[in-house]
């Protein structure tokens, strides 16, 4: 797994973005952030996508006139990068707290509750 550069909530959804429909122009990432998000503006965009190609999370190609952005690390390898992160410093690193804590927060389904037994069961070789 390739070490994800650590990047901002901001970033993330420009990240999605990209992840979603690469290779993207800086326009067209502006055009979908602004479909869920009106307040983007394309310089705030254009600042955090240099952000990130300097970060080395994405890659630029200029393309006649344009820039294509192509992302540099897999969606994958940052959630992983930012769930360790997470759990490290809010439970110490410890699985056990972290999910006894969502169990006891969150409201689970019967169905939430089956899919994680099996997922535990795959993850313990019993299956």
């Amino acid at each position: 797994m390739k070490e994800a550069p650590k990047i901002s909530e901001t970033e993330w959804e420009i990240m999605r973005v990209v992840w979603a429909r690469h290779p993207i122009t800086a326009t067209d990432i502006v055009d979908e952030l602004n479909r869920h998000d009106p307040s983007w503006h394309p310089k705030t965009a254009r600042t955090l996508l240099t952000r990130l190609v300097k970060k080395g999370a994405l890659e630029s190609e200029l393309l006649g006139r344009v820039y294509v952005y192509n992302p540099r690390v897999s969606e994958r390898d940052c959630v992983a990068s930012v769930s360790r992160s997470f759990l490290d410093r809010v439970f110490g690193g410890s699985l056990k707290p972290m999910l006894a804590h969502f169990a006891e927060e969150k409201k689970l389904t019967r169905e939430d509750l089956r899919e994680l037994w099996d997922l535990l069961d795959k993850k313990g070789g019993r299956k």
